[in-house]
């Protein structure tokens, strides 16, 4: 018999819901959401702790203070940020606990985005999702997250 997370996590699966809001790509380095914004985030982060599903969370910068590092030929080449070829942009980032792709896109909807924000819903690969000569090249992967194998 199992117990505990182990049971939880083979009746679910995690999600990651990116917010995209338009505009980010070209935002200014200083620039941060307004105090009304961030309260109705509040609630919403509060409700899918309250819920049990909430692993983690948080906001990005903006482009503005990052970085990218391309391979050109195999050497990394390193470009500041912001990125004029960016059209979408992430935002920032809630991982979830569900038992269904259905549930994580409820929840998503329950967001208080504005109309120039999107949130997508994503799917993360399991390590046991993978064919058993991919998980052999991965050895130590789940101790790597802090997990165990």
């Amino acid at each position: 018999m199992k117990f505990g997370l182990e049971t939880r996590r083979e009746k679910t699966m995690r999600f990651m819901l990116l917010m995209i809001p338009k505009g980010y790509e070209s935002a200014e380095p200083a620039a941060m959401p307004d105090a009304e914004a961030v309260s109705a985030m509040m609630k919403y982060n509060e409700s899918m702790q309250k819920a049990g599903i909430l692993l983690s969370l948080d906001g990005l910068h903006p482009p503005s203070m990052g970085a990218r590092v391309t391979f050109s030929g195999g050497k990394p080449v390193v470009a500041d940020g912001p990125f004029p070829e960016a059209t979408e942009v992430l935002g920032g980032y809630w991982m979830i606990r569900v038992s269904s792709r259905e549930e994580a896109i409820e929840w998503a909807r329950r967001c208080p985005a504005s109309d120039n924000e999107i949130v997508e819903v994503r799917q993360v690969q399991e390590f046991e999702d993978f064919p058993a000569d991919v998980q052999e090249a991965a050895a130590g992967f789940a101790e790597m997250q802090g997990r165990p194998g």
